[in-house]
């Protein structure tokens, strides 16, 4: 097993900007890789059609929120395009890591920031990679072909993006999604290093 100096493997936290592709890239990972195990993440969004509660995400109103992060039940936490609460729950992260499961962290880039905050308090081995588009007018177009948006949260969206993908050099590793395939192979690579 490749493990880090500490004995513990290293969790891979994946982001990048909004509509890069980041569940497209995970799900086409997953198909070719069960083994790997990726964090659902608690949010108090509403679910879009065919998201699934306990799959998808753990879809919780902002009290339950509210309680969980007082109780330090999460990794990280960010309020996403100032509309809705997004968190990672710690402890099935943790668990799976110490069973020597691949682990990954699909999250925008406040929770990636989040987390290297709180890495070195828990003891967190982490390596982060940034997700990026071919071309900014490639993202927009991603964004467009969504349809899960309106008008108004596209253009919020595509504010966020401009300044996430500012941030690419704060990253371990960068993978262009030319192709999804081509993506998830690449994000393979780096997960392969650290639990072969």
């Amino acid at each position: 097993m490749n493990e880090s100096a500490s004995g513990k493997h290293r969790l891979v936290v994946l982001t990048g900007p909004t509509a890069v592709g980041k569940g497209t890239v995970e799900a086409q990972l997953r198909a070719a890789h069960p083994e790997v195990w990726v964090s659902v993440s608690a949010t108090t969004r509403a679910p879009r059609p065919g998201e699934l509660h306990g799959v998808t995400y753990w879809f919780v109103d902002e009290q339950e929120f509210a309680a969980m992060e007082k109780r330090g039940e999460f990794l990280e936490t960010a309020l996403v395009h100032n509309m809705a609460h997004y968190g990672t729950p710690l402890k099935p992260v943790l668990e799976h890591m110490n069973a020597g499961i691949p682990t990954i962290l699909e999250i925008d880039l406040q929770g990636a920031r989040r987390v290297k905050e709180r890495a070195a308090e828990l003891g967190l081995d982490v390596v982060y990679v940034f997700l990026a588009p071919p071309s900014f007018e490639d993202l927009i177009a991603r964004l467009a072909s969504r349809g899960t948006e309106n008008e108004e949260q596209r253009q919020k969206r595509l504010e966020t993006a401009k300044v996430e993908l500012a941030s690419e050099g704060e990253y371990d590793v960068v993978i262009t999604n030319d192709t999804v395939e081509h993506a998830a192979e690449e994000l393979w690579n780096v997960i392969s290093r650290e639990y072969a």
